[in-house]
Order: C-alpha cells, then sequence, then structure tokens
C-alpha cells in the first residue's frame, strides 16, 4: 500500500490513569489460613472418653484402685531412674560418640584370625547339632543346660584365618546376632559361652594397630550381652502387670537369686580376662542385689585390684578403660578411676620396653602407632576422672612430670583436661613439654594439642608474651620443616586471637623466612593455607593484614597457580564478609589490587563459566567497597587502574562502567566536565566487553545518562553505537542450566526502551530528522528473525506509537534542559509531512509482515496484530483520508476471519475501545468523532 495518505491528528482528549480501587483487609491476601474444626457432637466425646465427666470418673477409679497406685509408684521411679541414667550419660559423653572415630582411626590391611565355635557356615544355618531345641518342660531345660556347661570345651572351636578387616567386622556382627538369638529362643548358655569366647579374642594383639577397633567391636557384643541380662532382671523385677505387692516382692526375690546366680556363674569362668570382662558387662546388676551406692564402688576397687592380673599393658589399659566406661554409668566416685591410673602408673614403664622392641622392628609396628594406641583408652579414663570434679587434676599434673617418658600421658591429659585448666597451668605445661623426651611422642605433637587448648582459652593476660615467647622458643627449634609447619598451623589460631598485628606480622615473616629454605613451602601448601585462613578467620581487622610488610610476601610461598589462586579467592571472601563498608586506604587498595591481578591473569580461554563468575563477583565487591568520597576525579583514576588491571573479566568491566555512571551522578558542580569524562571512559570500556548484549544495554544507559546532563554529543554516540550492535545479537544465549534461551524478547523490550528513550532526543542538524528512528526501522528490517516471528510488527508497532508522538504539539515528558523535537521544530508544517511519511513507512513495512505471517500460517497472531494495528490507525490517522479508512475496515475484516481462533472477548473489547475513542472526541473534534462514527457503521456493517 505505497499509496497511503497517512496524517496524524492532534491528540483532542486528556489522557487519564485509571487506578485499581483499594480495599482495607485485615487479613494479608499471601498469609496462609488455618482451619480449626471442632467437633460439636457431645456423644462423640463421650465415647472417647474426653469429656470433662468421664476424665474425672477415670481419674477417680484410678486413684481408688491400689494395683493402679502401686504400679504408677513403680513407673515413676523406672522413669525416675531412666532420666537419671540418660543425664548420666550424657554428661560423661557417651562412647558411643568415640566408637566410630576409632573404628575409622585404627585399621589395618593385614589378614586376621578368628577361633570361636558359633559361627555357622551357610549350609548350617538350621542349627546342626550345637543348637538347643527349645525345651518345655523346667526340669529338662536345667539338666541340658548343666550339661552344656559340662561339655563347654575348645573341641568344637574353628579358626577363620585370612579375614579381610570387612570380613572381620561382618564376622562380628554375626556374633551379636547369634547372641541375641540364642537368647530369644531361650538359650542362655549359648548367649554365655559366645560372650566368653568373644572375651578371650581381646587377649589376641597379634595385629596390633587393629587392637582399638578389635575391642570396639568385641566390647559392643558384651554391652549387647550385658543389657540382655539387665532387661530379663529387670522384667522380673517389675513382676506383672495387676500383681500384689507380696507377689512384687517375690518376684523382686526370684530376681535377686538369678542375678546371684549370673555372677556365680561368671566367677566360675577359668581364665582372668574373660570372667573380668563378662562381670564387667553385668555389673549394672548389682543394683538388683543391692541398693547401697558405696557397694558399687567396692565392686569396682575390687575388679580394678583384680585388672593387676593382666600381663600385656596394652590390654590391660582397654579392660581398664571398659571398667571405668561402666562405673561412670552408675556412680559419680572418681575413686577407682584415680586407683586405675596409679596401677597403670606402675605398668607404664613396660609400655616402653614394647617401644624399644618396636624400635628394632619398626616393619611389625613404628613405636609412634603403637604409642598412639593407647590414646583412646588414656582419653576417655581421663575424661572420666575431671569431668565435672577437678579434684584429681594436679594431683595427674604432678604424677605425669614425675612419670619418665611422659609423653603419651601428657598427651591424653592435653586432649582430656579442660581448656580453662590448662591455660591456668600454660607456663607449667611447656615446662613440661621442653623437659619432654619421649620415645614415638615429638615435641610437635604435644605443642598442637597445647596449641589448641590455649587458643580456645587463653592463659592470664600478664603472662601471655612471656608463654608465647616460650612456646615459639621450642617451635623455632625444630628443624624439621613439617613438625615446625604443623605447630604453627595450632599455633596461628592464638597468635591472630589474643595478639596485636605486631605479632601476627612477626609470625607471617618467620614463616617466610623458614618456609623458604630449600624450597620447603613446596610440600606443606595445605598447611600455609590453613595458617592464613585462621589467621583471617580469628584477627580483627582485615584491611590491618592487608597492610602489613609480611602479608603479601607470604603469598609468593604459593607457587603452584592453582593453589595461589585459592589462597586470593579466600582473601577476598574474607574481606567481603568482614571488612569495612568502605575503604579509601591507598595501601589496602593496592594490596586488593594485586590480589585481584592474581586472580584476573588466571582466566584464560580453558576457565569455565563458573570459576569465571566467582572471581568476578569476588572482584566486584572489592571494587564496590573502594571509595574515595568527595574526591571524584581520584576514584575515576581508580576505575582507571581497575580498567587495566582486571582486562580478562567481561562482568568486572560491566562494574565499572555501572560505577563510573554512578560516580557521575554525584558530580555537584555545575560543569559538565566531569560528567563527560565519566562517559567518555564508560564509551571506550564498554567494546571490551564480550558480551554484546551487556554493551547493548550499557550503551543504552550511558546515553541516557548523557541525556540527563545534557551531553547531547556523547549521547547520540551512545544510542548510535547500541543501534548499530543490534544485528550482532546472537539468536540465543545459554542459561546457567545449560538451555538455550531465545533473545528476541529481551531485543522487543529493549528496542521500546529505546524508543521510549528517543522520544526525548533532539535531532542533530548534522544528521537531519529522526535520524535515530530511520536508523532503528533500518537495523530491524535487516535484523534477521524466524518467519513465524511477531517481534519486527511488535517494535513497528512502539515505533509507529514514537512518531505519533512526535507529532504533538507537546510531548508527554521531557527532560530538564533538553530541547526536544516539539520545541525544535515548533510544529513545523515540513516536519510534520516527514513524521507523516515515516509513518506510511512504517506502516508498509508491518503490512508486509503481516502478509509473511499469514504465510507461515501464524493466522492468530496476524489477527491480533491486525488489530493492535487498527487501533492506532483509529487514534493516531486522519480518517477523513479515504486510503486510512480502508485500510483500517480491511485489518478489521481480517481479524474476523480468525475471530474462531481467538478470545471471544478479543472483537467485542476492540469495538468498544473504538466506542470510547468516539466519546472522547465528539465535543472537542467533532469531524473526528463523524469519521469514528463512519467506520464504526462500516465495521458493524462487516
Amino acid at each position: 500500500m505505497a499509496n497511503l495518505d497517512w496524517v496524524c491528528v492532534p491528540r483532542c482528549y486528556e489522557v487519564r490513569r485509571n487506578y485499581l480501587a483499594g480495599q482495607i483487609t485485615s487479613d494479608h491476601p499471601l498469609k496462609q489460613q488455618t482451619v480449626s474444626v471442632v467437633d460439636s457432637n457431645p456423644l462423640s466425646r463421650a465415647l472417647e472418653g474426653t469429656d470433662p465427666l468421664s476424665q474425672f470418673a477415670r481419674l477417680d477409679e484410678e486413684r481408688d484402685d491400689p494395683l493402679s497406685e502401686s504400679r504408677g509408684e513403680f513407673d515413676l521411679k523406672s522413669k525416675r531412674r531412666d532420666r537419671d541414667r540418660v543425664d548420666q550419660e550424657d554428661n560423661t559423653l557417651q562412647w558411643s560418640s568415640r566408637r566410630l572415630g576409632i573404628l575409622n582411626r585404627f585399621t589395618t590391611n593385614e589378614k586376621l584370625s578368628l577361633s570361636t565355635s558359633f559361627l555357622v557356615t551357610s549350609g548350617s544355618m538350621d542349627g546342626g547339632s550345637d543348637s538347643i531345641k527349645v525345651q518345655t518342660v523346667v526340669a529338662d531345660k536345667t539338666r541340658y543346660r548343666l550339661e552344656q556347661l559340662d561339655h563347654f570345651d575348645d573341641g568344637s572351636m574353628r579358626h577363620m584365618m585370612d579375614l579381610t578387616q570387612q570380613e572381620y567386622i561382618q564376622r562380628f556382627e554375626q556374633l551379636k546376632q547369634e547372641l541375641i538369638q540364642s537368647w530369644h529362643s531361650d538359650q542362655r548358655v549359648k548367649a554365655l559361652k559366645i560372650g566368653i569366647q568373644c572375651a578371650k579374642m581381646l587377649a589376641d594383639t597379634t595385629v596390633l594397630q587393629f587392637y582399638p577397633s578389635q575391642y570396639v567391636l568385641i566390647t559392643d557384643i558384651l554391652d549387647v550381652f550385658g543389657k540382655l541380662v539387665y532387661d530379663r532382671l529387670r522384667s522380673k523385677a517389675s513382676g506383672d502387670l495387676g500383681a500384689s505387692a507380696a507377689v512384687l516382692e517375690r518376684e523382686r526375690e526370684t530376681a535377686r537369686d538369678t542375678c546371684q546366680n549370673w555372677f556365680y556363674k561368671i566367677a566360675s569362668i577359668r581364665e582372668i580376662l574373660p570372667r573380668l570382662y563378662l562381670e564387667m558387662s553385668i555389673f549394672k546388676c548389682y543394683e538388683f542385689m543391692t541398693s547401697n551406692r558405696d557397694e558399687y564402688e567396692k565392686q569396682l576397687h575390687r575388679l580394678t585390684h583384680q585388672l593387676r592380673g593382666i600381663a600385656d599393658p596394652l590390654v590391660s589399659t582397654y579392660a581398664r578403660s571398659y571398667l571405668v566406661r561402666v562405673g561412670v554409668s552408675l556412680t559419680s566416685s572418681k575413686g577407682y578411676i584415680r586407683e586405675n591410673f596409679s596401677d597403670l602408673f606402675v605398668i607404664y614403664p613396660q609400655i616402653f620396653r614394647f617401644v624399644a622392641r618396636f624400635n628394632l622392628h619398626p616393619e611389625i609396628v613404628t613405636a609412634t602407632s603403637y604409642l598412639q594406641l593407647y590414646a583412646p583408652a588414656f582419653d576417655y579414663m581421663l575424661l572420666c576422672l575431671v569431668h565435672k570434679c577437678e579434684l584429681y587434676t594436679q594431683d595427674m599434673l604432678k604424677e605425669c612430670k614425675h612419670l619418665k617418658n611422659n609423653g603419651a600421658i601428657l598427651m591424653s591429659i592435653l586432649s582430656s583436661f579442660t581448656s580453662e585448666f590448662v591455660a591456668a597451668n600454660a607456663l607449667e605445661f611447656i615446662e613440661l613439654i621442653n623437659a619432654s623426651d619421649t620415645p614415638g611422642i615429638s615435641k610437635s605433637q604435644l605443642l598442637r594439642l597445647l596449641g589448641s587448648c590455649v587458643s580456645t582459652c587463653a592463659p592470664l593476660q600478664e603472662q601471655r608474651v612471656t608463654f608465647l615467647k616460650v612456646a615459639f622458643e621450642t617451635i623455632n627449634k625444630q628443624t624439621d620443616p613439617n613438625e615446625y609447619i604443623n605447630s604453627v598451623e595450632t599455633w596461628a589460631t592464638f597468635v591472630s586471637q589474643y595478639f596485636t598485628i605486631h605479632e601476627v606480622n612477626r609470625l607471617l615473616g618467620q614463616l617466610n623466612s623458614r618456609m623458604f629454605l630449600g624450597n620447603a613451602y613446596e610440600k606443606h601448601y595445605s598447611q600455609l593455607q590453613n595458617i592464613l585462613t585462621r589467621i583471617m578467620q580469628n584477627y580483627r581487622s582485615i584491611e590491618l593484614l592487608l597492610i602489613q610488610p609480611n602479608f603479601l610476601p607470604y603469598l609468593d610461598l604459593f607457587h603452584k597457580d592453582s593453589v595461589r589462586v585459592e589462597v586470593c579467592k579466600n582473601i577476598l571472601s574474607y574481606y567481603k564478609q568482614n571488612s569495612e563498608e568502605y575503604t579509601c586506604d591507598a595501601v589496602v587498595t593496592n594490596a586488593l589490587m594485586y590480589i585481584g591481578k592474581i586472580l584476573n591473569d588466571s582466566v584464560n580461554a580453558l576457565t569455565v563459566e563458573d570459576e569465571r563468575r566467582q572471581i568476578s563477583q569476588l572482584v566486584n565487591v572489592f571494587i564496590h567497597k573502594v571509595n574515595f568520597g568527595s574526591d571524584l576525579e581520584r576514584q575515576l583514576g581508580f576505575f582507571v587502574e581497575a580498567r587495566g588491571t582486571f582486562s580478562n573479566l567481561d562482568a568486572v568491566y560491566g562494574t565499572l562502567v555501572q560505577a563510573a555512571c554512578k560516580l557521575a551522578t554525584r558530580n555537584r558542580s555545575k560543569s559538565t566536565g566531569f560528567v563527560k569524562a565519566c562517559i567518555a571512559y564508560c564509551f571506550i570500556t564498554i567494546p571490551s566487553i564480550g558480551s554484546v548484549q551487556q554493551q547493548m544495554d550499557l550503551y543504552l544507559l550511558c546515553g541516557q545518562l548523557a541525556l540527563r546532563y545534557l551531553c547531547l554529543g556523547q549521547a547520540d554516540a551512545c544510542f548510535e553505537a547500541a543501534l548499530q550492535l543490534v544485528n550482532d545479537l546472537p539468536a540465543a544465549t545459554v542459561d546457567f542450566d545449560g538451555m538455550p534461551r531465545s533473545l528476541e524478547r529481551y531485543l522487543v523490550s529493549y528496542l521500546c526502551n529505546m524508543l521510549a528513550t528517543l522520544i526525548v532526543v533532539p535531532d542533530s542538524p548534522e544528521q537531519g530528522v529522526l535520524y535515530f528512528l530511520r536508523l532503528l526501522v533500518d537495523v530491524v528490517g535487516r535484523h534477521e528473525f524466524k518467519s513465524d516471528s511477531t517481534a519486527r510488527v511488535t517494535i513497528y508497532l512502539h515505533a509507529l506509537d514514537m512518531l505519533y508522538v512526535q507529532s504533538l504539539e507537546k510531548f508527554p515528558y521531557h527532560i530538564q534542559g533538553v530541547v526536544s523535537n516539539d520545541n525544535l521544530y515548533g510544529h513545523d508544517p515540513k516536519f510534520l509531512t516527514e513524521v507523516n511519511n515515516m509513518c506510511a513507512q512504517v506502516v508498509d513495512a508491518i503490512l508486509l509482515q503481516l502478509k509473511s505471517l499469514g504465510m507461515a500460517q501464524q493466522v492468530r497472531a496476524q489477527a491480533e496484530l491486525s488489530l493492535e494495528l487498527f487501533l492506532r490507525i483509529v487514534r493516531y490517522a486522519d480518517l477523513e483520508k479515504e486510503s486510512v479508512v480502508q485500510l483500517a475496515v480491511k485489518l478489521w475484516l481480517l481479524a474476523n476471519k480468525a475471530q474462531s481462533q481467538m478470545d471471544e472477548n478479543t472483537l467485542p473489547q476492540t469495538l468498544r475501545s473504538v466506542e470510547i475513542l468516539y466519546k472522547q472526541v465528539v465535543d472537542s473534534s467533532p469531524r473526528q468523532a463523524q469519521s469514528i462514527a463512519n467506520l464504526l457503521m462500516r465495521m458493524r456493517n462487516s
């Protein structure tokens, strides 16, 4: 339709905004509604026993029933006893919290052996000759059990050799299940024999490094056996439900007799180790024979004395640990634990006879590994000794002083005693460490434990400097770089938490000197990284750390690129979380620039996008925190320096451009020179960004900023650069989840934003009338869209909106100080002719696209866009022109043909919009109203 006679009509009605009516409400519309269902039927409540009368009646019945009263008293005592037991176990840090750590720590690759007569193979799972049939006559059952005890020998023992650790653990799990099954099958003797055979295995120290785990596995079975015995005795003592007091007393007597029988049976075991372990496993059952707590302590002392008969110090130590574990849940007395330590100190020198032997044969086990086997037992016993009781702390420390080769005990003391006690005696502990010369225990190990304690609770203020000096004199004497760095790693927390920045700087300097010797840093990257992390975590000011003379040289210890980058990322992360809101310190800024440059230089073509994004976010945080206040030139100079430093990070460039735009808005002077400098900085920076989409966004932002500050030449350059990039925009981008995402919607939104801005942009005398609009239409016409896309038509329709605004005498909005086209041309007829011609060209382009949509079978999209163009013709064009009216009618008919594929309300609403427009102009412009009325008639007739 090249002969379209388009003429824009003036707006002769007032545009008003229609606001939705508000409504006051007491509830938030997004708040979840809770519905309470109340049962109003009293009969149902009565049947359930929840009505008040039924409750009172039931309480009266229970109050008058003596059996209920007796049982209630027993239940109350049971609950109180269970609660007290749980509290005691919680207070002593249950063994169950330690067992998993022992199993994970003490492992072996050697083959293990196991001897038992109760592990059946798959072919004999049905029982075999060893299985005991369930008897129904009490006399027969008793006789059969006696026969089983008489025939208790090793003739049926099976020896399993060459078991792996996992197979060994599975066999013990099978033994545990066999014991439980035997017990529930009324085979008590068999369960006892399983317990005896398991306890005998605790004398086997063939595979030394696995002994602590072996102890855990076997004592698990003994704990199960003890619990089964205790639960059975408890069920006997509690009696049947509803039994009389006399019956209950007889039941308790029976339980007491049964308990004594169990102890007699165990006392008849010939070998000392299984006899003691079995008695300790059921030690809790003494409560059925006595209620005197002093009796518990007496029996614990008796067992302590009997444990002196175990010759092997490792076996003896773990047996004492088991005794302590049993005792702490029954009595709060610590006397028997102290006596166990007295006995241990007697046999302690014997341990080092084994150490000397292993020094000669390190292929069996090293001295260090052998002494570590004692640690779980020593630690647990000491913890139980000092838990909520400081009666024996000084006593134990004094004993340790007079003990030769006291390193193993000293390690356990440092691990188990409270940090407050260690801090109060810090100088004494450091003297002990200096004097310690224990084979298999290095001073580095002791220093690490002491460092952990004082990091939690520091010594007295007046002792700290002396203590630190003495401690680091010992640490610096260590010639082995591994021991030195391990010690410093622990003490870094203490130094950074309780001392000044000068001490921290001195520590970093000492590390630099020591670790550069012989390139020792190459083997200790993880420790060096941990030291820096602990210092940053515990020191109060990250800014003070950054300006220390030894901080940046410390980074030179990390020669490996991957580690160096990780360290720099950690530094910027801590700076992000713990720094001040802003910084203007030049030294801090230079340090952060140095760290950021390391990260920037690590980015290359092979860097994954996630890594690039992480680094960019860290650098962006640093850039946002640098603020020189009112010194805007200095701030812009920092941005210039940052642009040269972070050349590999597009996201950082984007942040710099936005920061420069924000900086321009802080200019309070009337001169626009600084604003032009900021925009020039942005204009130079944007082309270095790889993303076309980001470039377009930033050009538009800078152009709008330039327009706001009356820098029209810079604004024109930015808008033109943005439009020139449209054809470079890719058809799709990739989301974070790897899925492609079309950019058509973005392009439509972007160009609509551009058109809204171009309304107030005055034409340049060098570029002609409506230069930017012509450029936009030309760019859109050359851009490749899909054949069924509606994007191009949508953009053209908004261009038609912008052209109509250009024809108005006064634009709907302006920028203060900018002379827009309405004031520039003053509604000149020549300018209006150019606008009308441009409108006709845009309409022709829209009609071509509507035809393409019809050929692509996009009937609904074609009809909806036809109505959009139809409404713009009705509002903007002079309907006295026949060619315009004919075009409007054709568009209306085109939309009517696709009525079945459109929303049923679309056409009626469109007709109603034309009617409303008629009412708006009927008084102010009768000629235009008559034209609209004629069009309405033709629409209804069609």
